[in-house]
């Protein structure tokens, strides 16, 4: 009879897990732990769901998880691109530090991830989808279904479902459920005909997605599971379209949903306005699974020379222990190796009210898949530009995403989508040179050289398509 490994856990007692574990952690390795499963978006504005506000976006089970479980108002990745947001969200390691800080590119060798981190105390850790990560040493997830983990009898796990949408190109939708006329387009983005119909396509795509994290809840349910797992859904970074907050450091762009369902220790419909960052989520679940985050060597080494996470656990906040936790988060860009991209790298900091940005090479334009030479510069921009001829505000818009400023600042309560900066305001110089010195520190701390460490991005890249 083949023994499994849950079975062979409980005959040796842990020892093949708790081998060189100190007593404190082996006791907590033996008692009951959750699940857990995270549901991982692609290119969605975290504001583009009901839990969130949207006036657009069918989304009944994300409404129904944060229902039975604790929004997250402030959580943010650190960059607005997939490779970078993955790998800073499985490794707890910010991008520049870790390595993967281009799109499409690899941690370094050695680097530790989630993988790691939870079958050392115990987990089967498996994920189904996109990747986005490399090389594989780092991420040795196994590959497996949350329905195959489910039908065996192995406790506990963790599953990633790493869903492709609602990224490009939206066909698995059906925009049928939206009508263009009805669409309330958010004040970031440039009100057109063509956005509204690409809005349509792309909020369906969301509702597909929506459908996806319903057969999650479904499936936990029918397993007999639901009260045994910690479930997230997040959203990764910003949605494609011009404005729409991706390869930007705006809070469309790095903002986050971030939702999570644990009955029994997460209360019903509670929320936390707590700032957050992706890189504490492996710490989080570190301490969950029963370890010790202040513990866990990360295989990378940072600039200071530490070799622990940047992030900590937030279990605190998750059982309503309370407690301060962030006072900022940063943000990081890189366009070098992008589709039709240029050097134009982005640092920001953002506390509870103002955000910094620092645009390392504001002399250049930015450029990407929409601008000028871009593959959807006809489909997305040109109808854009074609407004700006009739309108000064939009050409104006238009002129500030290609051309910026070297230092934006934006006071987010009274103009939380960023359209208007107060970076030569004299009242607000104190602030803004607190928020440069604490992100010029960062920086040092990370290792990140500024433009330096950027001009290295295409050798940090698995191959040079970008994206």
């Amino acid at each position: 009879m083949k023994t499994t490994r849950r079975e062979f856990m409980k005959t040796v007692g842990c020892g093949a897990v708790a081998l060189g574990m100190p007593q404190a952690v082996q006791d907590r390795v033996r008692s009951d732990r959750p699940n857990i499963v995270i549901v991982l978006a692609d290119d969605m504005t975290w504001s583009d769901c009901e839990p969130y506000g949207s006036p657009n976006v069918k989304t009944p089970n994300m409404r129904k998880l944060a229902e039975q479980g604790m929004r997250f108002d402030n959580m943010f990745t650190t960059t607005a691109m997939s490779a970078p947001s993955r790998q800073q969200l499985y490794t707890g390691l910010f991008p520049v530090r870790n390595g993967a800080y281009p799109n499409h590119s690899s941690v370094y060798e050695g680097t530790k991830s989630i993988a790691h981190h939870l079958s050392d105390l115990g987990y089967r850790v498996a994920l189904s989808g996109k990747k986005h990560f490399g090389p594989p040493g780092s991420f040795p997830f196994e590959k497996q279904t949350l329905e195959a983990l489910l039908e065996s009898d192995e406790r506990p796990f963790c599953h990633i479902l790493a869903s492709r949408d609602p990224h490009k190109p939206w066909s698995a939708g059906d925009a049928q459920e939206y009508s263009p006329d009805e669409i309330a387009v958010p004040p970031n983005l440039i009100d057109t005909p063509a956005m509204r119909r690409s809005l349509r396509e792309y909020y369906a795509e969301i509702s597909h997605l929506d459908k996806t994290l319903g057969r999650v809840m479904k499936a936990l349910d029918d397993a007999g599971e639901r009260d045994n797992t910690l479930l997230i859904f997040t959203s990764e970074q910003g949605m494609t379209l011009p404005f729409g907050g991706k390869w930007l450091c705006y809070d469309t762009g790095l903002r986050t949903a971030f939702i999570a369902r644990w009955p029994g220790r997460v209360a019903p419909g509670s929320a936390t306005d707590a700032l957050v960052q992706y890189v504490d989520v492996v710490p989080t679940l570190v301490e969950i699974a029963g370890g010790d985050p202040e513990g866990i060597d990360t295989g990378c080494a940072g600039g200071d020379g530490r070799t622990g996470f940047d992030g900590r656990s937030f279990l605190g906040l998750l059982d309503r222990r309370g407690g301060a936790f962030r006072d900022v988060v940063y943000g990081v860009q890189t366009t070098e190796g992008i589709k039709n991209g240029t050097l134009y790298p982005v640092r920001s900091i953002r506390n509870g009210r103002y955000k910094y940005i620092r645009n390392l090479n504001h002399t250049n334009a930015f450029t990407n898949v929409y601008t000028e030479g871009g593959k959807y510069h006809d489909e997305y921009f040109q109808p854009l530009l074609a407004a700006g001829e009739k309108n000064r505000s939009i050409a104006e818009r238009l002129r500030h995403f290609q051309h910026r400023p070297a230092e934006e600042m934006y006071d987010l309560r009274k103009d939380p989508f960023e359209l208007t900066s107060v970076a030569d305001d004299p009242d607000l110089a104190e602030i803004k040179a607190r928020l440069k010195g604490r992100l010029e520190a960062w920086m040092k701390e990370q290792g990140d050289q500024g433009l330096e460490t950027e001009k290295l991005a295409l050798a940090r890249q698995k191959n040079k398509k970008g994206g």
